[in-house]
């Protein structure tokens, strides 16, 4: 039975906690190809089980050493996948659990996973079971060829394996398609009887397979390169004799890392060592607080799964879990020196830079929902960045630099010119984004903390922002474009976000600020009205595009636009959409899986809503690129036109935070669309 939270994905999330330590697969089954971090380069693990000394895997490319145990099902929800297997003598289940509880900073920054795997019997005998699980030493490398050293650590109750680079320089790497390789991957699982790890060959495997033995650890060829002989990390456990009640194993995977990234050329540390606490700590931790952290889960995903499904339907809810996980992952959650978190984005597979307006702007639904304070953690870098004397000119940075290294912007003119910059684009975003912590969260001192910037910024939006000149916008795979009519929403919305914020920060203002964007709004009626709904540019007759910057009208209450705007784009979009959702606009066939569901929460009808985003778990479920979520692709044949795992899915859930700040018009219905 298909269940929002089941059927194919384009990949699906394994062990997600950042940039670094992010894992995938991209198959249907867990075994019909080996697993890879979010860019593509093999992060490999196997799985094996013997059932009454018959070897079969689970996990891993393995099938040519052993026949697989039956894949039956793959449910994903936002912080657990869950595979079960089953042939006629037993079922396993095994889940992988990244407990990224969004409301638990001290959780959601332990860059450690849990995989469980449980048995029963499915025909009512006793079966012996036994369980093998490895990971690869390529796992804490740039590229295969990196050399690595494997090596035990004492802790006590656990067995602990690492992995880590020889001979590497913390944080000296930095690019779009990298992977940090200064830090350490951890394979640890709880000390005792029937329990075996060992470091060593890929024969490992095969050994097992065959016996039921781990070899005992083979150091003597350390260091070396990870691809010579892919050497592993493996634990097995013995369950002994399996009957209809389920039995379990578990192990942890971690990454340590003494610093997450620079920020202004100091290097700071992740979130969870805030308070000098270190990864043997931290793996206790993890180990001790096991069962709560997943029951916390199970119940965390069905709440989630449940508010997803009543706004949206099973499609939406689908969209939702996938997206939750990879959202996160895609940033580094780091503290400064003097504990403020740092929550910043990496634009993966666009063009590396970290902290980018632009990104965070999309995904800042999700945080307003969930955590503010995480969307303060992201944009009071770039704030303070901009109010700097690097920061010359009066319009808002787009990004810190390339990730890991947040040392100032690098994209267009970077600190020395105004080409290709963003101007109208981010200083709308920056406004909007502080204007949604106001105005949703209650969020005042944090506004008036950067009064000044903010008014700078509003100023020049009211001197530019209505026809804003040939530039680009966020949407700047699609070029520079003049009069862009979202561009201008964008504008004026923050105007009036700003003249909202003025009512209590700087009420002497306020009136001047509202009358601005109120005599905007009017003059963008006439200029964008294209006969059923509204132009690409003001001065491009039979054009469209998505609308989705109007969406701040609606979740700030502003009241700056008739009714009608909306209405009529909404009607207008659902004429012209197709199998796979509704293009960016009317220049090309492509789209932007994030403006979608925007658009879409303009509807003032649920069931418009639903019909616009309905489209997307087909695309989902029928896209031949076989990638963590793209964002940017084709609506003809589904296919990626570019990005992955990027942060700015988390945009997806702006249907549930319209659903908690004004809701729909019409009542809603239940969970069977």
């Amino acid at each position: 039975m298909t269940t929002p939270a089941t059927g194919r994905a384009p990949a699906t999330p394994l062990i997600t906690h950042d940039p670094t330590f992010s894992i995938w697969t991209t198959g249907d089954t867990l075994y019909e190809k080996w697993q890879c971090h979010w860019t593509g380069e093999g992060r490999g693990f196997a799985g094996l089980v013997r059932i009454d000394g018959e070897a079969h895997c689970f996990a891993g490319l393995l099938t040519g050493m052993c026949p697989a145990l039956p894949q039956q099902s793959c449910e994903i929800l936002p912080t657990r996948t869950i595979y079960r297997f089953a042939d006629a003598r037993i079922e396993l289940t095994v889940t992988f659990c990244s407990p990224l509880l969004i409301e638990n900073l001290d959780v959601l920054s332990r860059p450690v996973s849990y995989v469980t795997v449980s048995a029963k019997s499915r025909n009512g005998n006793t079966h012996r079971v036994e369980v093998y699980f490895d990971i690869g030493m390529e796992w804490p490398t740039d590229h295969h060829g990196d050399v690595v050293n494997g090596y035990r650590s004492r802790i006590k109750g656990l067995e602990v394996m690492r992995a880590s680079c020889a001979n590497v320089q913390v944080l000296t790497g930095c690019g779009d398609n990298h992977r940090c390789n200064w830090g350490t991957v951890v394979l640890a699982t709880t000390s005792g009887e029937g329990v075996q790890s060992a470091i060593g060959s890929n024969d490992t495997r095969d050994v097992w397979a065959r016996t039921g033995v781990l070899p005992t650890d083979d150091f003597a060829e350390f260091p070396r390169a990870a691809n010579h002989g892919y050497p592993v990390m493996a634990v097995a456990w013995d369950l002994h004799d399996v009957g209809t009640t389920s039995v379990e194993c578990h192990a942890l995977l971690g990454y340590d890392e003494q610093f997450q990234m620079e920020y202004l050329h100091r290097k700071v540390r992740p979130y969870w060592r805030r308070n000098g606490q270190t990864f043997a700590t931290l793996l206790r931790t993890a180990e001790a607080e096991y069962q709560a952290i997943i029951e916390s889960c199970v119940v965390f995903d069905a709440k989630v799964v449940a508010d997803l499904t009543r706004v949206g339907g099973a499609a939406y809810a689908r969209i939702g879990c996938l997206a939750y996980r990879q959202g996160l992952a895609a940033h580094g959650l780091a503290v400064d020196l003097d504990g403020t978190p740092l929550h910043l984005s990496k634009e993966n597979f666009s063009n590396g830079c970290i902290a980018t307006v632009d990104v965070t702007y999309p995904g800042a639904p999700f945080f307003l929902l969930y955590s503010p304070e995480l969307l303060k953690a992201q944009i009071r870098p770039i704030l303070e960045y901009a109010q700097s004397t690097r920061w010359r000119f009066d319009f808002a940075p787009h990004d810190l630099g390339v990730y890991p290294h947040a040392n100032g912007q690098v994209y267009g003119g970077g600190e020395d010119s105004d080409k290709d910059q963003m101007p109208v684009e981010e200083c709308g975003n920056m406004i909007l984004l502080v204007g949604g912590l106001f105005r949703i969260n209650g969020e005042h001192d944090f506004a008036r903390k950067y009064w000044a910037l903010l008014t700078k910024w509003a100023d020049y939006l009211v001197a530019k922002g209505l026809d804003p000149d040939n530039q680009l916008c966020t949407d700047d795979f699609a070029g520079h474009l003049a009069h862009n009519a979202n561009l201008s929403l964008k504008a004026i919305t923050a105007i009036g976000s700003f003249a909202q914020m003025a009512q209590v920060i700087e009420p002497a203002k306020a009136l001047h600020y509202r009358a601005k964007a109120e005599q905007m709004a009017a003059d963008w009626v006439t200029m964008a009205a294209d006969g059923d709904h509204y132009r690409l540019t003001f001065d491009k007759p039979n054009s469209w595009s998505q609308k989705y910057n109007l969406i701040w009208d609606k979740l700030l209450d502003l009241k700056l636009f008739p009714a009608s705007v909306a209405h009529d784009e909404v009607a207008y979009y659902q004429k012209v959409q197709t199998r796979y959702g509704l293009a960016l606009d009317s220049r090309q066939s492509y789209t932007k899986l994030d403006w979608i569901v925007w658009s879409a929460s303009l509807a003032e009808r649920n069931a418009d809503f639903r019909a616009l985003v309905a489209p997307l778990a087909t695309w989902a479920a029928e896209t031949p690129s076989r990638v963590p979520l793209t964002d940017w692709y084709w609506i003809t044949d589904g296919k990626q036109a570019g990005f992955q795992a990027r942060s700015v899915v988390c945009g997806v859930f702006v249907g549930l935070l319209v659903d908690k700040v004004c809701g729909w018009q019409s009542a809603r219905v239940g969970a069977s669309a």
